[in-house]
C-alpha cells in the first residue's frame, strides 16, 4: 500500500502512467453507470472516474462521503473545458479500488465550513481539521515554527526546555494548580510563563535562549486567549533594549517574507505608551486606519457644558456621518470602558447640530480646524480622568473600525515603549507592577521609588503590536539584587515575603548576573493575525471553546473518588 504521490504533487510527468492515490471521499456522483469520486488528501483533491466495466466499480459503489479509499489507475488530462489549476487538471481512470475505512454519515457537512456552529465543529474537531482551510492554518503554523527555529539557531540561540511543574508566582492571572501525591497538601503550579527560569538561564551563562513554550493561565477567555497556549520565549544577555528590539524585528520580517512573501517596514515605527494612549486610546493601537484622538480640554474649561467644564481631560475624534442608533451603540461601548457617557456633534456648514451643539457655538471653528471633521461628519467626545477618557474613546475608535470597515488590508506593526513601571490600584490602595516584578526601571527614574512621583517611573518595557493585537511583550530585566528588593518593596513585598516566594531567585541574582532582557511572543495570536483567522481557536489543533471546555475530550471532568483519596483531597462544589 504505497501511494505514488500526494494529490497536489501529481504532474504532467505522471500522465498516461499507472499511479496509486489515497485519501478521503470528499464527494461522490453517480452519472448513469459512471461513478465520479472527488478524492481529498491534505494537499488537494483529484477526480477519480470509475467506469462500469472496471474491476474497481463494485468496490467504489460501496464508498460513502468521508470514507478512506485507495485507487490505482491511469492518470489522464481532464477535458479542456473542465481543467482547473493543480491536480484539478487531471483525473484518474481507476482499474483498482480499495475501501480502507467506511465512514458513517458525518454530523455536519465539511463543505459548509464556518456556517456550522463552532461548538459542533469543536466537538468533532478531527473532522473540522479535514477542511482544507483549517489544514492550511496548521501548515502555516508549522512553517512559522520551523522558520523561527532556523533563524534563532543561526543567531546563536539555544533551544532549552523549562519545567511545566513549578511553584506559583505572580504573573497577573490565576495559576492552574496540580496537587502533589507524594507531599499531600502541597501543589505545583503550571507555568504562566518561563519568566524566572529563562532569567536563571542567563545567570547560568546560556547567554541566548529561546523556546516555543507551553504556558497556562486560568483567566476569562476572549477570541484571542486560551487557558493553555504557546509563546515564543526569547532571552539575551549583555544587551540593552535596542538589541532585543532589533532581533525581534529581524525575526518578524523574516517570518513574513518567508511564509507570506510580505515585506514589513525596516525599522518598525515606535510610539511611547503615553503617545499611543493619547493618540489612539490604546497601548495596542490598530494603525491600519486613522481617527486619532484630539485634545480639547482647554476649549471646554470653565464653559457652559458643566460635564466637561472641570473635567481633567476631554478628548474628541472625528468620523463620518453616523445614525442615532449607531451613536447609541458607541455610547454603550464607551460606558463599558469606563466613561460616564459619550457626547456627540454633527457638522453643518461652519457649525454643529445635534448632541451638545448648543454648548459649542463659540468654539465651533476651532473644533473643525483641530479635528478636520467633514461636512455631515460626526464628532464623538469623552471626558474624565485622563486614562479613563482616552481608554473609553479608544474603545469607541475600535468599534468604529468594525462598524465602518475602516481597517485596510495588510499588516501594520509598531513598538510601544516606556510603559509605566507601576500601577496604582484605587480599590485596594496599593501599587502593583505593570508588566511583572522583574522588569527594570529606567535608570534615570530610580530615585522616584518611594516618592510621590512613583507613578512617573518608566519601565524598560516594550510591546510588539500587529494590527491592533499585542503579539509580544518584554523588558530589560533587573539584574541588581538591591534594585530587585526596591521593586518588591514598591509593590508591598516585605523582605521576608520576597524571600519566602522568590528566595531561590534572589539567591541566584547574588552570584553574578549579567545585564539581560527578552521578550515573549504570543505564538497563537501571531498565527491568528498572519492567517487572517477570526480567533486563535482557528489556528490551534485542539482548542478549548470560549468557556474553557474541550468539547471533544469532555474536559475538564470530575476526578474519581479513588483519585481524590490518593491525593488527600475533598471537593466542595460551589465553595469559595
Amino acid at each position: 500500500m504505497k501511494r505514488t504521490a500526494y494529490l497536489a504533487d501529481l504532474t504532467s510527468a505522471h500522465l498516461d502512467q499507472t499511479v496509486t492515490v489515497q485519501g478521503w471521499v470528499a464527494r461522490r456522483r453517480d452519472l448513469g453507470k459512471l461513478i465520479f469520486i472527488d478524492l481529498r488528501d491534505r494537499s488537494g483533491t483529484l477526480q477519480i472516474q470509475i467506469e462500469p466495466e472496471s474491476p474497481a466499480f463494485a468496490e467504489a459503489d460501496r464508498m460513502r462521503g468521508e470514507s478512506v479509499a485507495e485507487f490505482t489507475g491511469m492518470l489522464r488530462l481532464r477535458p479542456e473545458n473542465q481543467r482547473k489549476a493543480g491536480s484539478g487538471a487531471y483525473e484518474l481512470i481507476a482499474d483498482r479500488a480499495t475501501l480502507l475505512s467506511l465512514a458513517v454519515t458525518p454530523p455536519f457537512e465539511l463543505s459548509k465550513g464556518r456556517e456550522v456552529a463552532e461548538d459542533i465543529r469543536l466537538k468533532y474537531r478531527y473532522l473540522d481539521l479535514r477542511r482544507p482551510e483549517m489544514f492550511e492554518k496548521l501548515k502555516m503554523r508549522s512553517q512559522v515554527s520551523a522558520a523561527i527555529t532556523a533563524f534563532l539557531t543561526a543567531e546563536g540561540f539555544l533551544n532549552v526546555e523549562t519545567p511545566l511543574l513549578t511553584r506559583s508566582t505572580p504573573e497577573g492571572a490565576r495559576d492552574f494548580l496540580v496537587p502533589s501525591r507524594q507531599t499531600p497538601g502541597e501543589f505545583y503550579a503550571l507555568p504562566q510563563s518561563p519568566q524566572l527560569f529563562k532569567q536563571l538561564l542567563m545567570i547560568a551563562g546560556v547567554d541566548r535562549y529561546f523556546q516555543l513554550a507551553r504556558c497556562f493561565r486560568d483567566e476569562d477567555l476572549r477570541a484571542d486567549r486560551q487557558p493553555d497556549f504557546t509563546q515564543l520565549d526569547i532571552e539575551m544577555s549583555f544587551v540593552e533594549q535596542d538589541d532585543i528590539l532589533d532581533v525581534s524585528e529581524r525575526l518578524l520580517r523574516h517570518l513574513f517574507k518567508t511564509v507570506l512573501n510580505e515585506e514589513l517596514p525596516d525599522p518598525f515605527p515606535r510610539l511611547t505608551y503615553q503617545q499611543a494612549m493619547n493618540t489612539y486610546g490604546s497601548d495596542k493601537p490598530d494603525l491600519r486606519f486613522g481617527l486619532p484622538l484630539v485634545e480639547v480640554t482647554e476649549l471646554f474649561r470653565g464653559g457652559a457644558f458643566t460635564a466637561f467644564a472641570s473635567a481633567p481631560s476631554v478628548k474628541v475624534l472625528a468620523t463620518s456621518e453616523l445614525t442615532r442608533k449607531q451613536i447609541d451603540e458607541l455610547e454603550r461601548v464607551a460606558k463599558q470602558n469606563g466613561a460616564g457617557g459619550l457626547a456627540w456633534l454633527r457638522r453643518e456648514g461652519e457649525g454643529f447640530s445635534g448632541g451638545i451643539s448648543k454648548f459649542v457655538g463659540d468654539m465651533a471653528t476651532e473644533l473643525i480646524t483641530r479635528t478636520g471633521v467633514k461636512e455631515g461628519g460626526t464628532l464623538l467626545l469623552a471626558a474624565g480622568e485622563w486614562k479613563k477618557a482616552v481608554t473609553a474613546l479608544g474603545a469607541v475608535r475600535n468599534a468604529l473600525r468594525d462598524l465602518l470597515s475602516l481597517a485596510t488590508e495588510g499588516f501594520q506593526v509598531a513598538w510601544i515603549t516606556d510603559f509605566p513601571q507601576l500601577n496604582y490600584d484605587e480599590d485596594s490602595g496599593t501599587w502593583t507592577y505593570m508588566h511583572h516584578p522583574f522588569t527594570a526601571p529606567h535608570p534615570n527614574d530610580l530615585a522616584l521609588f518611594g516618592t510621590e512621583r512613583q507613578h512617573e517611573i518608566r519601565a524598560q518595557a516594550y510591546d510588539l503590536v500587529l494590527n491592533g493585537f499585542e503579539i509580544g511583550g518584554g523588558s530589560v530585566r533587573i539584574h541588581d539584587p538591591a534594585v530587585q528588593q526596591q521593586m518588591f518593596g514598591a509593590i508591598g513585598f516585605t523582605p521576608e515575603a520576597a524571600s519566602e516566594q522568590f528566595g531561590f531567585f534572589l539567591d541566584a541574582l547574588s552570584f553574578g548576573t549579567p545585564p539581560h532582557g527578552g521578550i515573549a511572543w504570543g505564538f497563537d495570536r501571531l498565527m491568528m493575525v498572519m492567517s487572517g483567522a477570526a480567533s486563535i481557536r482557528e489556528v490551534i489543533a485542539f482548542p478549548k471553546n470560549n468557556r474553557g471546555s474541550d468539547l471533544m475530550a469532555q474536559a475538564p471532568s470530575a476526578a474519581s473518588g479513588a483519585q481524590l483519596a490518593e491525593l488527600g483531597l475533598q471537593v466542595e462544589v460551589g465553595s469559595e
